[in-house]
């Protein structure tokens, strides 16, 4: 890769996201369709004494103002972004010996854009982000069975957005490129972004 004075990293990162999606395998009946395979990152975030976690999420879109993700707000990663509002973001394409690293700020999502984007989900992920308490303590599974039962029954037809679920948006400050090769001798391309816009350097692996 290149590494110009200046050159758009969130264009690079977004065609390499594509570039997955077109390629990945797809992991049978059982298992993650190739867009799934190709979007799940792991989001570091940290609570307010700096304790950090790490878990999966989907990626579900890259533009000129960074990586949405969604989520419930009551989470642990919901409620720890709410007291430091910036994460770091890993995604890993072992097929295309790739990887792609990003950290920033992170912001809510406008409610317009969360509910347009919950409108498009399955009708059982829709009944679940009104039905899981995630990351509470769940003492018998038949009490999430009851509590998708009796959102169903509340909402027969279309399924709203809940107040506690939605998007966010990370503002990348730094995004690595990751290039697999061999012996061990990577090419690793930092961009960080500044005033006067996105400036790359490579590495050493």
């Amino acid at each position: 890769m290149e590494t110009p004075d200046s050159f758009d990293a969130i264009a690079r990162a977004r065609c390499w996201v594509e570039e997955a999606i077109r390629t990945a395998p797809h992991l049978g009946p059982a298992g993650a369709t190739p867009i799934e395979v190709a979007t799940a990152m792991s989001l570091a975030t940290a609570d307010a004494d700096g304790n950090p976690s790490v878990r999966y999420v989907l990626l579900k879109q890259v533009d000129a103002r960074g990586f949405v993700f969604y989520t419930n707000y009551e989470s642990r990663k919901g409620l720890e972004l709410e007291v430091r509002a910036r994460a770091a973001v890993a995604i890993w394409w072992p097929w295309l010996g790739r990887q792609l690293r990003a950290e920033g700020a992170v912001r809510r999502l406008p409610g317009a854009e969360s509910d347009a984007y919950f409108a498009t989900r399955p009708r059982l992920s829709q009944v679940s982000a009104w039905a899981s308490r995630q990351s509470r303590e769940l003492a018998d599974p038949s009490d999430l069975d009851a509590r998708i039962r009796e959102v169903e029954a509340r909402f027969r037809e279309t399924v709203p957005r809940p107040p506690h679920w939605g998007g966010y948006r990370l503002d990348p400050q730094r995004i690595e490129f990751w290039t697999a090769r061999e012996g061990r001798l990577h090419d690793r391309v930092l961009a960080e972004r500044d005033d006067a816009g996105w400036r790359a350097r490579r590495l050493y692996p």
